[in-house]
């Protein structure tokens, strides 16, 4: 319990004499060793590690064995942990949430990178607009979709431009008939993640329902709301 209550209070009870390593518990301390004396140590490229079963994680990186598989799409992974973030892109959960904006995603490290929207200095901005964004790759990305008229990812299929690489992606789903978001509810599957997303609420009351601030008229998308409050400028300038 001590050396539990350690670990989440950030504070390290032991250090290794080897290393600048410091641990919450002895028994930390002792796996660590491990790496120390090469007791557990990858014949191909000599690195070593705290346990078997790490090592045997690693030797995936040199076979290529990826024994855990999805089951929806068949995709293969190294490690049980990374099936586990992978499908919740089938079921649409996203259990790490900001706390900030409420914004949820499937993995950590996502929800890290969006913490910085909040904080970081938006150092990146558009040239063309007012928008700034933390991340160059994020404003490379806004002025291709927002400004640029080249479309250079074709379809193989139909040949149908597309400005990026992931609207492209979405689009051969059509095609392929491919849908890899499936409803944890029922037995439907979608091709987009908006469309399970419309689904759930509509089907399953889980989610938001955006109001229409002016007559209180509910909508499961953003861009349909947006539509819907274009109407009422237009009823507006009519009577002016």
């Amino acid at each position: 319990m001590y050396a539990h209550q350690k670990r989440h209070a950030g504070e390290d009870v032991c250090s290794c004499t080897l290393c600048e390593k410091s641990f919450s518990s002895y028994s930390g301390l002792y796996r660590h060793m491990n790496i120390h004396a090469s007791r557990y140590k990858c014949t191909e490229c000599d690195r070593c590690f705290a346990s078997s079963d790490e090592l045997a994680r690693h030797r995936r990186i040199h076979s290529g064995e990826k024994p855990y598989e999805c089951t929806v799409c068949s995709k293969r992974f190294t490690e049980a942990g990374h099936l586990t973030r992978h499908s919740r892109i089938h079921s649409g959960e996203k259990p790490y949430k900001c706390h900030l904006c409420e914004k949820g995603f499937t993995v950590s490290s996502d929800l890290r990178r969006h913490v910085t929207v909040h904080t970081a200095d938006k150092a990146y901005k558009c040239s063309l607009c007012d928008k700034s964004f933390s991340e160059n790759g994020n404003l490379q990305l806004h002025k291709r979709r927002v400004h640029s008229s080249g479309r250079p990812f074709d379809c193989p299929y139909c040949g149908k431009p597309f400005k990026t690489n992931k609207d492209l992606m979405r689009h051969v789903r059509i095609h392929t008939d491919t849908k890899p978001y499936s409803c944890r509810h029922c037995s439907e599957h979608f091709r987009t993640l908006e469309q399970l997303k419309t689904h759930l609420l509509k089907s399953h009351n889980e989610g938001t329902w955006l109001m229409c601030h002016i007559c209180q008229k509910q909508f499961s998308h953003s861009g349909n709301l947006k539509q819907h409050l274009l109407r009422h400028e237009a009823v507006k300038y009519e009577i002016n």
